[in-house]
């Protein structure tokens, strides 16, 4: 029998190790860009006097993306795993929050801006289609390139060895980008009406948590510290204030944009809640109660919306 050759190994170890390093170093260079461009977008802001109180508004919506995601993250400290039952309900409880914003204040009021502009109901309802479709389309291309299902899959028992930990790093990088979206859901609230803001600041700011949570855990299956994988984890949650103060400008360029901008939003929340997040809870066996605890969150969303409205 011919024994391994012990180049070989070294070199493929010496491989994995640097790919998983090229993946830290994207990571980071990631979040850098994403933090020089939010000061540079809050700097054009405050430089043109362009809607200072709604800039001001929308970075503390998109914020509270971030925060929410750290909260998660700081869960990791004390907790070794969540049952699948905990699991199940915390997602089901933030997709039916975010399905009722999705239509509660995203597209109804696309429907109203876009008519009050167009003065067509037809053309009305093609812009914010349209935007539906390219956000629904926007977040496939990114599943496509960089899944973002099994959203707690990884947090225990797959992450080891090198294949694993790159598999985690992917996932940890396509949370961050998945986080851009929602927040410019937020920006582009805020740029129309502050209620509106509010409500969807606070749907997709619970919808963060458990994602926190599972960043945060997914990295420590792989042997990241504790300190380190929080602060990962919560970097992750930069995108949404980046992404709040883009979808404030986008709204901000032509009257048009902004119903086009509230369908992209809606879009892209409802593929992610409809390709991703209940897939996954109906993979579970049934466990938990995912069809009450959607109608919970569908509800407090609900209400949210018709009392802040």
């Amino acid at each position: 029998m011919f024994q391994k050759n012990p180049c070989g190994a070294l070199l493929a170890t010496v491989t994995n190790k640097a790919s998983l390093n090229r993946l830290v170093f994207l990571c980071l260079l990631a979040a850098l860009i994403s933090i020089a461009g939010l000061v540079m977008v809050m700097a054009g802001f405050v430089a043109n006097g362009h809607e200072p109180d709604a800039a001001r508004y929308a970075f503390i919506g998109g914020g509270a993306g971030f925060v929410a995601t750290a909260l998660g993250a700081t869960f990791a400290i004390t907790l070794r795993r969540l049952s699948d039952e905990i699991q199940s309900n915390m997602l089901s409880f933030a997709s039916g929050m975010m399905l009722a914003a999705s239509f509660l204040s995203l597209i109804l009021p696309g429907f109203d801006a876009a008519n009050s502009i167009l003065e067509n109901k037809f053309m009305a309802a093609g812009t914010v289609v349209l935007g539906l479709a390219l956000g629904a389309t926007l977040i496939s291309c990114l599943d496509r390139f960089l899944p973002h299902d099994q959203v707690f899959a990884l947090s225990y028992g797959t992450g080891t060895g090198p294949a694993g930990a790159s598999r985690v790093w992917l996932f940890v990088m396509a949370i961050a980008i998945h986080n851009f979206p929602e927040g410019m859901a937020v920006g582009v609230g805020f740029g129309g009406d502050p209620e509106l803001g509010v409500s969807l600041a606070t749907a997709i700011a619970i919808q963060d948590v458990p994602e926190g949570l599972a960043v945060a855990m997914a990295l420590r299956a792989i042997g990241l510290s504790i300190p380190v994988s929080c602060l990962v984890a919560a970097a992750t949650g930069v995108m949404e204030p980046v992404g709040a103060m883009f979808g404030l400008a986008v709204t901000s360029g032509f009257a048009i944009s902004f119903p086009l901008s509230l369908g992209f939003a809606a879009g892209a929340m409802l593929f992610v809640v409809c390709n991703n997040i209940i897939p996954e809870t109906c993979g579970r066996g049934g466990k938990g109660r995912p069809g009450l605890s959607l109608m919970s969150g569908l509800c407090v969303m609900v209400f949210l919306d018709a009392a802040l409205g």
